[in-house]
């Protein structure tokens, strides 16, 4: 299970990188609000990476972090993106939720004796 975690949350960044410097009209739209769309894609981020590496939860949690600044920093480049402080920091929050999020269900599955595979 945690080989597939590793595998999604690499890809899935990859595809956040796509969508963030693609230029505005090939981001995909899925009719939330954008700042609901943000949070989302990186506590999926967050969760993926910390149930995959479930013994490197802070160089998770530094990894989704710069990705999210990184990302924002990116778009100043692309004339047709812009670089928010404010996009960022929903990036880090939900970065931060999907690794909690892991955090709490990989102890709650060790409490309950079930196995999480290969760590």
């Amino acid at each position: 299970m945690s080989n597939l975690a590793r595998s999604l949350a690499w890809l899935l960044l990859a595809a956040l990188i796509f969508a963030t410097m693609a230029p505005i009209g090939l981001r995909p739209v899925s009719g939330l609000p954008v700042g609901l769309e943000r949070f989302g894609a990186f506590a999926a981020l967050g969760f993926l990476f910390a149930y995959g590496y479930p013994r490197r939860r802070w160089e998770v949690l530094a990894l989704v972090t710069l990705a999210g600044a990184g990302l924002e920093a990116l778009q100043l480049l692309e004339a047709t993106r812009h670089g928010r402080t404010g996009d960022f920091f929903v990036k880090a929050a939900g970065g931060g939720f999907g690794v909690a999020l892991a955090v709490t269900l990989t102890r709650m599955t060790v409490r309950a004796g079930v196995p999480l595979g290969r760590p």
